[in-house]
């Protein structure tokens, strides 16, 4: 019997093993087989992609934001964050002990937040500068880790493949109904905008259910870490009244995380189920607004337009705008008239190390390099191994010419402690310049590896071991790292060494 027309279209279905119910009228289940071959939400996340997967993907796409300059390597800010963003993080319970969370600042004065494959959150200064209180900055902190924690962006991938496969069986199916003659033009293009349709919806659906898990396990993480849950619907609040303004208007926040007046009520039922609290905001929080204000002033911009728009009588004027406004003359290539309000500032709170920090970079600004140094050794007294403190003091060492010891400060704070990229290429600088050739390639090699570039990183460690003179412990820890990175690079690279280009430069 030479088949008709309609068993070629049925059986081109049913090779694809789609769902041939998105064409029908009712919801008809396709055969047990075909269901088998479209894998369940709860596996496929690991099935599509792995955490190393995840934290590749993730490092390739922060090589790229630093590349654009999108990212605030500033110690201070960063520090903050990602003290805030652990303190959050530790006490989630899926999943977080196999993975690194990286908490960064954008350059990027709309309201908006984002996590990646791998654990990169990422905060722009227009958010941070828009929260009313430190609990509604760890709402969204809050909130982005539990994507992290909830495998959402691998589930994504996974339930993205999962609707192209249905979709573009039923667009095919469309057209080969149209072709054959069984339907006209209309109903054809019609029968395409109904999968299409089907398949954005799906995703949608798919993206509604990520942010109520989202919220529901965010607010969790607040009240376990002592903020106030209600924080996260009253920020949600305050977003859903921006949808009021006109378009150009709505904050980027809003278009990737949509608030509605459901989510809100959902979260505020959520927020009551955990005892009310009182919760004071840290002086960090309130310093690193106007920190994070004034390092992000847009090019060609003034800083100090914006205290200067401040009434005296504003009751907001405050302890954090006090610095704030010394900052912006700091950035404003005016340190000496900086250096006696963080003097001021230091004398009365010298707990706060910010304000010793500043006072260094000001004092250096301003050609002081010995005072520099004496403020940073008194901050250091205080708080040993404080990341900023400790970078900053590692700057002031090459500034006054002694990179030996900048090296050795450097290398003893992160031998301790996980540094950043930016933290890591200044160490291999300060090596560098000591004469430690073999150190700043071996140092370079990780913040390649960071960048997920595995074959210059390999690069680095093959110029480290073929500086002359190196010592029987360098080369052995050189060969035990290049031999590690060579069992990660990619089969098919592993002959060739597959090197994508020259070293990255460790002399700044």
């Amino acid at each position: 019997m030479k088949p008709t027309p309609r068993t070629r279209f049925l059986a081109l279905l049913a090779g694809l093993g789609a769902c041939a119910w998105l064409l029908l009228p009712s919801p008809v289940l396709a055969s047990e087989e075909i269901q088998e071959q479209l894998p369940a939400m709860g596996t496929a996340a690991q099935a599509t992609l792995s955490t190393e997967d995840e934290y590749r993907i993730g490092r390739m796409i922060m090589r790229g934001l630093r590349d654009s300059g999108a990212v605030l390597d500033d110690p201070e800010i960063t520090e903050y964050l990602q003290s805030l963003g652990l303190r959050l993080s530790s006490l989630a319970h899926e999943g977080t002990t196999e993975r690194q969370f990286n908490y960064f600042m954008v350059r990027d004065s709309g309201i908006n937040a984002f996590a990646l494959p791998g654990g990169f959150i990422g905060v722009n200064e227009g958010l941070v500068v828009e929260t009313a209180n430190e609990s509604e900055l760890a709402a969204v902190l809050a909130h982005e880790t539990a994507h992290v924690t909830q495998r959402h962006i691998a589930r994504g991938i996974e339930d993205q493949s999962r609707t192209n496969l249905v979709s573009t069986a039923a667009m095919l199916a469309a057209i080969i109904v149209g072709a054959v003659g069984h339907a006209g033009g209309n109903a054809t293009m019609g029968a395409v905008a109904a999968a299409q349709g089907m398949a954005m919806q799906q995703q949608i659906n798919f993206t509604r259910d990520n942010e109520s898990e989202a919220d529901r396990i965010g607010i969790g993480l607040m009240a376990a870490a002592g903020f106030d849950p209600n924080a996260m619907p009253a920020f949600f609040d305050t977003m859903f009244r921006r949808t009021q303004l006109g378009p150009d208007q709505v904050p980027e926040m809003l278009r990737s995380h949509p608030v509605t007046s459901t989510r809100i009520a959902e979260s505020k039922a959520r927020a009551v189920q955990y005892p009310a609290v009182t919760v004071k905001d840290s002086v960090s929080y309130s310093l690193m607004k106007q920190r994070a204000r004034v390092l992000n002033t847009p090019p060609g911009s003034d800083p100090r337009a914006y205290y200067a728009s401040l009434k005296d009588n504003d009751p907001d004027t405050s302890l954090a705008q006090t610095y704030g406004k010394a900052l912006a003359e700091f950035v404003s290539g005016n340190p000496a008239q900086a250096i006696p309000v963080f003097e001021r500032l230091r004398s009365a709170y010298p707990q706060v190390l910010l304000f010793h920090t500043a006072l260094a970079q000001a004092q250096l600004a301003a050609g002081d390099t010995r005072a520099a140094l004496t403020t940073l050794e008194r901050a250091l007294a205080l708080a040993p191994r404080n990341v900023p403190v400790t970078v900053r003091y590692g700057e002031a060492l090459l500034q006054a010419g002694r990179p030996k010891a900048a090296h050795q400060v450097l290398l003893d704070l992160f031998n301790n402690v996980q540094p950043t990229q930016d933290q890591i290429r200044l160490t291999a600088i300060a090596a560098n310049a000591a004469g430690d050739v073999a150190d700043a390639y071996s140092y370079m090699a990780e913040y390649d590896l960071m960048s997920g570039d595995l074959p210059l990183a390999i690069n680095q460690l093959e110029l480290a071991l073929s500086v002359p003179n190196i010592s029987d412990v360098q080369r052995a820890r050189y060969v035990a790292r290049l031999k590690e990175l060579r069992e990660a690079l990619p089969k098919r690279q592993r002959d060739t060494n597959g090197s994508s280009g020259g070293p990255s430069n460790p002399k700044g």
